[in-house]
């Protein structure tokens, strides 16, 4: 680890020179690597935010800071009155990078559009199954499958998808990191010469930043896009300075080897809102933390066993020792600040006496049980080591002996889809839309089983809810089948929800244009240094 931070900090210092030449470079203190550059293959906030967030482009985005989506690659679009058909009109004229290992010879076009969502959606598609276990999990996860019935191109800059029932939610789907748009002419290069698996290392798109160099667990560079159709950046140089220690982030911050970094120790936030070179903002996140049971692994396919063990966890031990105050206990698996929010959901009260009675009455005893821990932060677990030791010892007073285990990251996120995985997984989720589908569709669907659905879980009234939930225009008859559903998901347990946090990003003060994502990613389009 040391040389990794060595040759990184050695890189930065170099950038940090040529802009004294005239470039201006912005160097971004990540808190871990991406586990690819194909954002559609993954679900990590981490690899979204080095891959689709500068590379890419989608056919609609949301505007910065909010939740609204406005138009991207396409300038407009239409949707059929029995709403079936969506139509989008491109946008003439958007250049794709010119990189060292590729010159396009067009703009982008329809083609590019139906490449990029016709490789989730066909089984027989050449990069369908490009990458050794590719399970496009967002777009399964999403019921993209059964959704799209087709996509049609009716003219180089227009696409139609048909659909296979009305589905409220997905415009603002097409605004996700999953649907970023790809360079078909690329893809066909690479088909060529026998290297598909370069789509997923050296990423070629539309977006504000191009991708140079990545130098696995140090650095990643980007180029600014000089002919981007939104104008080029302010900034002329990206750097991704992969550095997995909050302390260590923090220090490079107060000493200017970073501009921006994420995730710092709530202990530390006090100390940087007082630094007068830095300044620190903050919003409610839209998130949540939890830990995922099997509930195909006996003895957690009983909702009772884990109602007890839900009643075992103290989550103002946690807050206390983990968020320090930023942030709040969570009865729901959306946030309070998301619409349809069921805020006359009773929590699991804090009894460890009735969690052992509980157990008893379910016949178990002596359970021995592994509890994963994230070896990362992120914004809805600043600390999941720790947490997972307060959890070891709630347990381990109702008579549960729990071993924590962790990987690395990448390795975490495909080990946890297991459906035979051992016990009860940490994690979260960071809304990428604003709507509670993405929520309760994505991560508790039985779509998502395999996939994104940590707890294994596939219950028929739950899915009922959600489903007729996303058929319908009113978002009052919506939030009413979204209610409905978070009491199932309560009474049935498959999770035991932690906490939603406060997200805070320091910053030092000469950063300007930097606007919070409320769904939780980091990116850099319009961002300046002042001189």
């Amino acid at each position: 680890m040391k040389s990794k931070l060595t040759f990184a900090a050695a890189l930065l210092a170099a950038t940090v020179l040529s802009g004294a030449a005239g470039a201006k470079t912005l160097v971004y203190c990540s808190e871990g690597s991406p586990e690819g550059f194909d954002p559609a293959l993954y679900t990590a906030g981490t690899t979204f935010d080095a891959s689709s967030k500068p590379v890419y482009n989608r056919l609609v985005q949301f505007e910065p800071g909010t939740t609204k989506t406005i138009p991207g690659l396409a300038e407009s679009w239409e949707i059929s009155d029995d709403g079936l058909e969506v139509t989008f009109k491109l946008r003439e004229g958007v250049k794709f990078h010119t990189t060292d290992f590729f010159t396009p010879s067009r703009d982008f076009n329809a083609d590019d559009v139906l490449f990029s969502f016709n490789r989730q959606l066909q089984e027989d598609h050449p990069y369908h199954a490009y990458v050794e276990g590719a399970s496009w999990e967002y777009f399964n996860g999403m019921s993209m499958p059964d959704l799209v019935k087709s996509i049609e191109k009716v003219d180089d800059y227009t696409v139609k998808f048909v659909l296979t029932r009305p589905e409220a939610p997905f415009i603002a789907n097409l605004a996700m990191d999953f649907a970023s748009v790809f360079s078909k002419e690329y893809a066909d290069k690479l088909a060529e010469g026998g290297n598909l698996s370069d789509l997923n290392q050296k990423p070629v798109g539309t977006g504000p930043f191009q991708f140079v160099a990545y130098q696995p667990d140090a650095v990643i560079r980007y180029k600014a896009h000089p002919d981007y159709w939104n104008g080029k950046q302010p900034i002329d140089d990206l750097v991704f300075a992969i550095t997995t220690e909050a302390s260590v982030r923090q220090q490079k911050l107060i000493a200017g080897e970073c501009h921006i970094t994420p995730y710092p120790n709530p202990a530390d936030i006090e100390s940087l809102k007082a630094n007068e070179a830095l300044k620190v903002d903050e919003q409610e996140g839209l998130n949540v933390g939890y830990l995922a049971y099997n509930t195909k692994v006996a003895p957690f396919d009983n909702a009772k066993v884990r109602k007890a063990l839900n009643m075992a966890i103290n989550k103002e031990a946690i807050l206390d020792a983990v968020f320090q105050g930023a942030g709040q206990a969570a009865k729901n698996p959306i946030p309070p600040t998301m619409w349809s929010y069921n805020d006359a959901v009773e929590d699991d009260p804090y009894d460890p006496e009735a969690s052992k009675k509980m157990l008893e009455e379910a016949g178990v005893s002596d359970l021995s049980m592994k509890v994963w821990a994230m070896p990362v932060q992120r914004p809805y677990n600043p600390n999941a080591r720790r947490m997972a030791e307060l959890i070891q010892e709630d347990f381990s007073k109702v008579g549960v002996t729990v071993e924590i285990v962790s990987y690395e990251w990448g390795e975490y996120l495909e080990r946890s889809k297991a459906e035979d995985r051992d016990g009860a997984v940490l994690l979260g989720w960071t809304g990428d839309n604003g709507d509670p589908d993405n929520f309760l569709a994505v991560l508790l669907g039985c779509d998502g089983v395999g996939g994104s659905n940590r707890a294994v879980w596939c219950n028929e009234e739950f899915e009922g809810l959600i489903q007729k939930a996303k058929t319908l225009s009113s978002q009052e008859e919506r939030a009413k089948l979204y209610e409905e559903a978070q009491v199932v998901f309560k009474r049935e347990a498959p999770w035991a929800t932690i906490a939603h946090s406060v997200v805070h990003m320091p910053m030092r003060k000469e950063v300007t244009g930097y606007k919070m994502d409320p769904l939780g990613g980091h990116a850099f389009e319009g961002v300046d240094i002042a001189e």
